[in-house]
């Protein structure tokens, strides 16, 4: 039951704010979804995301960018910093509801600033809620601002055919794998200088959240790369696959490539045996937008990516990235 505002206690003088540690997964969990269940207006929010883990899998990719808060020595709320090179967000920031409104998500936000500072990330960014002004408000703040819509998009998979040049990397010898990672950098760094996906890549192979696809085009470069994660237990959830992160390398038949990276992760979501494929697109990409709803993707949910600074970062119509900041 959530407590009315009069009757609400612990306020942000007895908050203290720690690393998250293992012990505090379960708890964090039950925190994280009864938060976005409540605010979302859920019957049962404790049962909002299913089978998706965003809590242990985050804390998992590196435990020290992971955030506690705590009154009286219990577990209230937690934060997560990402690392992408020279792009870093944060999220999900959660507070249990009967502490909303106390300053609590400020208290979260200050630690995962330090690490961007820390990482030296020159982009900052993060999901939220559009319909929101609370949400735009914190984090404006701390010098976000809003910037695009962004579409979480979803469609059936279909039995596709093979993808030719299509690698995962979770199948190379290890010898093979830090070559693979000199060539994703090499990807994301013509989309946006310094962009480095390779904590994702590593972090999702080494839990086996799922897979990352490598298309090898002609030549020794690639031509696209997708984190993806694969159901129960990931960010996917149960039979859906999520591209958490996907690239083309730019160019005049970056279209084209994007086209083949769509067929690339409907195929691995049909091995898989996986019946749903989910991307977010971030609206400040139009062309990339349109061609996924003329693959059959339709929005579902739809937020606002917000920036620090207010620019687009590598959010320009010529990108075709699939991200979210989720």
């Amino acid at each position: 039951m959530i407590t009315p505002a009069a009757e609400r206690k612990g306020g942000a003088a007895s908050v203290s704010v720690r690393p998250l540690v293992e012990a505090d997964l379960d708890r964090a969990d039950e925190i994280c979804r009864v938060a976005f269940g409540t605010f979302l207006g859920a019957p049962e929010p404790k049962t909002v995301f299913g089978t998706v883990d965003y809590v242990r899998t985050r804390w998992a990719a590196d435990p020290q960018a992971a955030f506690a808060a705590t009154a009286e020595g219990e577990v209230v709320g937690s934060n997560f910093a990402t690392n992408w090179g020279s792009i870093g967000f944060f999220g999900p920031l959660t507070v249990r509801p009967d502490l909303w409104d106390q300053g609590i998500g400020r208290r979260l936000i200050e630690p995962v600033m330090d690490c961007f500072d820390a990482w030296g990330n020159r982009h900052l960014g993060l999901f939220t809620f559009a319909h929101s002004p609370k949400h735009l408000e914190l984090y404006r703040r701390y010098g976000f601002w809003p910037r695009f819509l962004t579409a979480i998009m979803k469609k059936q998979v279909t039995d596709s055919s093979a993808v030719p040049g299509r690698v995962l990397y979770g199948e190379l010898p290890a010898a093979e794998q830090p070559e693979a990672l000199s060539l994703c950098r090499a990807l994301t760094g013509a989309v946006y200088e310094d962009l480095s996906l390779e904590r994702e890549i590593v972090a999702t192979h080494a839990q086996e959240l799922g897979d990352t696809i490598l298309l090898h085009g002609a030549g020794s470069k690639l031509d696209g790369l997708a984190v993806c994660h694969c159901g129960a237990g990931s960010e996917a959830g149960t039979d859906v696959c999520f591209v958490k992160f996907g690239a083309v390398r730019p160019g005049p038949e970056a279209a084209d490539r994007f086209e083949r990276l769509l067929d690339a992760c409907e195929r691995l979501a049909a091995e898989r045996g996986l019946g749903q494929l989910d991307a977010g697109m971030n609206l400040g990409r139009p062309d990339a937008y349109r061609r996924m709803i003329d693959r059959g993707f339709r929005t579902w949910l739809q937020g606002v990516s917000m920036h620090r600074p207010s620019e687009p970062g590598y959010s320009h119509p010529d990108a075709y990235v699939i991200d979210d900041w989720r």
